[in-house]
């Protein structure tokens, strides 16, 4: 699976914006997806995850009650609507895919794509 990710920017506190990850590939509807984020001098964190059919969702304590994320299988595509955008927000957001039968909570990830900017200014 290929991935793209897509519909970062530059921002204001409590703004919304929402991403996008484009995936290319058969096995897309199998795999279970997540979003993660790299903040400037910090290691890659988890953000979001959603099953392969979208029933379940998990998210990071930072982020929960603020972010969304879903998918569109017939569009092979997830997304991430993030609301209330604060500084620490401030990242390159990156899509990735998860080994099949990967719990949503258990950190392993396959396939990474290249990841979008998002920048939250006060």
């Amino acid at each position: 699976v290929q991935l793209q990710a897509s519909g970062g920017g530059a921002v204001q506190d409590g703004d919304s914006l929402t991403l996008s990850c484009a995936a290319s590939g058969r096995t897309f509807s199998f795999h279970a997806m997540a979003w993660l984020r790299q903040a400037p001098g910090k290691e890659r964190e988890f953000v979001a995850a959603i099953s392969w059919n979208g029933d379940s969702t998990y998210y990071a304590d930072s982020v929960k009650g603020r972010f969304t994320i879903s998918r569109n299988s017939a569009k092979n595509t997830v997304y991430l609507q993030m609301n209330s955008l604060k500084s620490e927000d401030t990242a390159v957001y990156y899509c990735a895919t998860k080994p099949l039968g990967t719990a949503l909570a258990v950190p392993r990830f396959s396939s990474w794509g290249q990841g979008t900017q998002v920048t939250v200014s006060s």
